[in-house]
């Protein structure tokens, strides 16, 4: 995979692990890989194209035509579907109602981690930290640092609710548990693999989680087969 310095993130809905990569991925000069936005973007391209995301078929015959780009600098994020920028229209409730029946489509995951593994090839900055499901796994396997990045899921559904109140909050726990258990159908995202490092984050604030990964990165940069530990 080049001679890119990957940094691997896996973890469930609700651990952090898009907002603590982009923070460490910014300290370390890094460039950052959100792989979640690429199964929201193909959700909002089929419900564009009016492609029922029920039909496994149809789906696998969208692909070739899935025209997808994204910004991989912390500090310029973007997602593109064609010339159509989709940064904010993937976040909508509608198309994240849409992603885990896509994302369960065995052709999907495969040609969407090639894509992956050719972002992460192409980039031109010294290393990049990739997050999502199946990366330390799967999509990097061989990534000099590999982490499982959780937390209990109170602290998660209570992390997404934060900003909310009232049903609203109760409707984020009872989406965050549903995610879990969708998600679970596809990839195992609780237990970490040999040689990937977990971070529970529960008793941890954000400056605190994110100072966690860079110096695991730091240790990896310095010794490039970590043992697999956990905290």
């Amino acid at each position: 995979m080049s001679n890119v310095f990957v940094v691997a993130v896996d973890g469930p809905a609700g651990s952090g692990k898009s907002s603590v990569s982009k923070a460490a991925a910014k300290q370390l000069g890094f460039a950052y890989l959100d792989t979640g936005a690429a199964y929201r973007a193909l959700a909002w391209y089929l419900d564009d194209a009016g492609i029922d995301g029920g039909n496994t078929a149809l789906v696998i015959a969208s692909l070739p035509g899935f025209d997808y780009r994204i910004g991989t600098d912390p500090d310029e994020y973007f997602v593109l579907v064609g010339s159509t920028e989709v940064t904010d229209a993937i976040r909508e409730p509608r198309i994240s109602a849409l992603v885990s029946q896509v994302a369960r489509v065995p052709e999907v995951r495969t040609f969407v981690n090639n894509l992956f593994r050719t972002i992460i090839a192409s980039t031109e900055k010294p290393g990049i930290v990739v997050e999502g499901r199946d990366i330390t796994t799967v999509v990097a396997p061989d990534a000099p640092v590999r982490i499982l990045l959780t937390a209990s899921e109170e602290v998660r559904a209570a992390r997404r609710g934060a900003e909310l109140t009232g049903d609203a909050a109760k409707t984020a726990a009872e989406a965050l548990a549903k995610r879990d258990r969708a998600d679970s159908a596809v990839t195992e995202f609780m237990t970490a693999a040999e040689g990937v490092y977990t971070l529970d984050s529960t008793h941890l604030d954000f400056p605190a989680t994110i100072a966690a990964v860079v110096e695991r990165v730091h240790n990896g940069l310095a010794t490039p087969e970590p043992a697999h530990t956990t905290e």
